[in-house]
């Protein structure tokens, strides 16, 4: 199984229950305001939650599927780089939860998200 996620993404650390990514803030992930687009910060976080599940599956999971997530967005930045760090919470039998702290320059809070992964039964 391949990992696909957002494009210019970073991995810069990873151990058994977290991941480490970095993204560069550029034009293309800017809203028509000028400011980072939500969808941006989401996907980071999703990428980095994703990344850090699909590394920690069971030998016997093929996969899993996003069922739920959720963010709170505490700032926005217009350059520089965004870092995210994803944790592992819960790893039971059938899900995973994991949680993330997007951060800006000079360690701001951009965002705080949560995902609940469902991990897929063998065939």
């Amino acid at each position: 199984m391949g990992l696909v996620g957002l494009v210019g993404v970073e991995v810069v650390g990873v151990d058994d229950t977290s991941i480490r990514v970095r993204l560069p803030i550029a034009a293309r992930l800017m809203a028509p305001n000028g400011y980072l687009h939500a969808a941006a910060v989401v996907a980071l976080a999703d990428t980095a939650c994703g990344f850090g599940c699909f590394l920690g599956l069971p030998e016997d999971s093929p996969g899993f599927t996003t069922i739920e997530l959720k963010t709170n967005f505490l700032g926005t930045a217009t350059a520089g780089t965004l870092d995210c760090e994803a944790r592992r919470v819960h790893g039971g039998r059938t899900t995973q939860v994991w949680d993330a702290m997007v951060t800006g320059p000079g360690g701001r809070t951009i965002a705080l998200f949560r995902c609940t992964q469902l991990l897929l039964a063998a065939r």
